[in-house]
């Protein structure tokens, strides 16, 4: 029941265009998440079968793909989410919004922790791609389609191929 609550509160924060609660349960977001936490509840009991039958539903049916390993805090909120990839390892703290084509990927075939970690407060723009066993700093902000491959520290808005922080602390830095 802490799941509904959380997720009516985080969606009516973070999106103007809903007018009623009982949109929520329609959310690519919401169902995906549903998904998540039964898929992950087996993950953890090592019925990895069932955990990943799980997950593969859930992005069919909604376009998001979080693998049952993922670790996710509290608020997270995916806007539309088509095309959104979470991989094995990553960990997603509280109240991450991340929206459409974003990646939380890996770099290659190596064991272990091989995914993002994304801390709290953290906004992943439009087609991001974060790959690699990094950390992105809180309350830090990813622009769309910029493609991160080193850590991000916390307080900053980093843009482009490669990303490159353009703010720090909420003040511009000249380029």
């Amino acid at each position: 029941m802490n799941f509904l609550k959380e997720q009516i509160k985080t969606i009516k924060k973070n999106d103007p265009a809903i007018h009623s609660i009982l949109e929520i349960f329609l959310y690519p977001s919401f169902k995906a998440q549903l998904y998540y936490k039964i898929s992950h509840f087996f993950y953890q009991k090592k019925h990895f079968l069932i955990a990943r039958l799980l997950s593969e539903k859930a992005k069919r049916k909604t376009g998001i793909e979080i693998h049952p390993g993922a670790t996710i805090g509290n608020g997270l909120f995916i806007d539309h989410g088509m095309g959104v990839v979470i991989g094995e390892t990553a960990v997603i703290g509280n109240n991450v919004v991340m929206f459409h084509g974003v990646t939380l990927g890996g770099i290659g075939y190596q064991k272990g922790k091989r995914h993002p970690t994304i801390e709290d407060n953290v906004l992943i723009g439009t087609g991001a791609k974060i790959l690699g066993d990094i950390r992105i700093g809180k309350n830090s902000k990813i622009g769309a389609n910029a493609i991160i491959l080193k850590d991000v520290p916390e307080n900053v808005t980093i843009v482009g191929i490669p990303g490159k922080i353009i703010k720090r602390n909420n003040k511009r830095i000249n380029s």
